[in-house]
């Protein structure tokens, strides 16, 4: 399985991006998947996933920023990010959980937000 985030780029806080996560393979609907995030000096985060069952979680930070959807159509996670703020600013990767146990990741995508 392949991943490969895309999207990213730079924009004025408030504004807003839309990543994508390209996969290789019917993962997306099969597996739980997420988008993470890492930070100059920080560790990677999690930002928001939709579990093998559904459920959507988001972290405290992104929660009413951030919407995270996927189509199977076409293999492809997304997250929607509004409101961006300066903190935002990190390398995002995409990521599903059949890949995360192995500590696999794909290419990021770099977000920057500036204030």
């Amino acid at each position: 399985v392949q991943l490969q985030a895309s999207g990213g780029g730079l924009v004025q806080a408030g504004g807003s991006l839309n990543l994508s996560c390209a996969a290789s393979a019917h993962v997306i609907w099969l597996d739980g998947v997420g988008w993470y995030r890492q930070a100059p000096g920080k560790e990677r985060e999690s930002v928001a996933i939709i579990t093998r069952n559904g459920k959507i979680n988001y972290a405290d930070s992104v929660k009413g920023r951030f919407t995270i959807w996927r189509d199977i159509r076409v293999n492809t996670l997304y997250l929607q990010m509004n409101n961006l703020e300066p903190d935002d600013t990190a390398v995002y990767y995409c990521n599903v959980d059949r890949l995360l146990r192995q500590n696999l990741w794909g290419k990021g995508t770099q977000v920057t937000v500036s204030s």
